[in-house]
């Protein structure tokens, strides 16, 4: 008797342990988020307001781009590391052919999206036809472009009237038009979450809703599986990391288009936001995968964090700490769960 019912005691615990860790998985990050909230709207009242949230979302717009970036290189089973150093580099070659070449709109827009063109076809190169393990690979043209990008700037910030090492000041200017999309509104909203929604938005219909975004899942799921299928691996490999590249060139622009200067190294340290958004937005509402609504609300939940500590005026060099034990809380979970799951199956 004694026998049995220690049994089933343990099969409770287990039982409650195992609904824990699924709550967990499912419903944690939005927990967090609506703690974080909570707590901060409790503390301050400059907290919980419209401008404070617009400010927010301005804010996780770049990050949250080239997080979908990731996003999709990681639905392939990829990674991609040298996101923060594509956005670096369209941040200066923007800048540059308005500021050093006086060009118009339109070739400014266009040319740093070819350099994000660019990266992610040598990315995939390296990867797809010469087998170099993508993090090896990407981590190679990580250092590489952020040479090229240094190298390209002498190791200056570009910005208006600027001094060239050659004499003389630089010719152009950042317009107005150009400043607009980093800097204006829409209906109340800043143009860069327009543009942040937008891409959400069509990132999660073509991963969800569409033959290419099920190819994709196919392909990160069971490569070989996905080529006896008649699914052309490598074409969608290639593909994703040309993506990753393109998310990562619009960063830039956004970033020049914000701060109104192109920065040297601005993707170094969005990269590891961008990173840590999308391993977070796995759990959300328990997708268990890279998925574009959750890496969104991913980039929320960090950028609603900091935003929150930085009301609190904790020192800037601690918010690293913060983000490092998110992500590795959002891991934890995920990979226990998926642990669970696949001991059961």
């Amino acid at each position: 008797m004694q026998v049995a019912e220690k049994k089933d005691l343990g099969k409770n615990k287990s039982s409650v342990k195992d609904n824990a860790i699924q709550f967990l998985f499912k419903y944690g990050a939005i927990a967090l988020l609506v703690f974080i909230i909570f707590y901060f709207s409790t503390i301050s009242d400059a907290f919980f307001t419209y401008g404070n949230f617009s400010d927010i979302l301005r804010s996780i717009s770049i990050v949250t781009l080239l997080a979908l970036g990731v996003t999709f290189t990681l639905v392939v089973d990829g990674f991609d590391l040298s996101v923060g150093s594509t956005m670096s580099l369209s941040t200066v070659v923007s800048a540059s052919l308005m500021v050093w070449y006086d060009m118009p709109l339109w070739l400014v827009l266009i040319l740093p999206l070819l350099i994000g063109v660019l990266v992610g076809a040598v990315n995939s190169f390296l990867i797809v036809v010469i087998g170099i393990p993508d993090l090896l690979a990407t981590l190679s043209m990580m250092y590489i472009v952020a040479g090229l990008h240094r190298t390209y700037t002498e190791g200056y910030s570009i910005y208006n009237n600027m001094p060239l090492t050659s004499g003389g000041t630089a010719p152009g200017q950042l317009s107005e038009a150009f400043l607009w999309i980093g800097q204006g509104q829409i209906l109340g909203l800043p143009v860069p979450v327009w543009i942040m929604l937008v891409m959400v938005l069509a990132s999660y219909v073509v991963l969800n809703h569409t033959r290419w975004g099920r190819v994709l899942y196919m392909t990160g799921g069971n490569a070989e599986a996905a080529t006896l299928s008649g699914v052309s691996v490598k074409k969608v490999k290639f593909t994703a990391y040309v993506v990753s590249g393109v998310f990562a060139s619009m960063a830039g622009i956004l970033f020049t288009a914000r701060v109104g200067s192109g920065q040297i190294d601005a993707g170094a340290p969005l990269m590891m936001e961008a990173v840590a958004a999308v391993f977070v937005g796995y759990s959300v509402l328990g997708a268990g995968k890279p998925n574009a609504l959750g890496t969104f609300f991913g980039a929320a939940v960090i950028g609603i964090l900091l935003n929150g500590l930085t009301i609190l005026n904790l020192p800037y060099y601690a918010f690293d700490i913060i983000k490092g034990g998110v992500l590795v809380a959002a891991l934890a979970v995920t990979y226990v769960y998926a642990k669970k799951k696949f001991s059961k199956a």
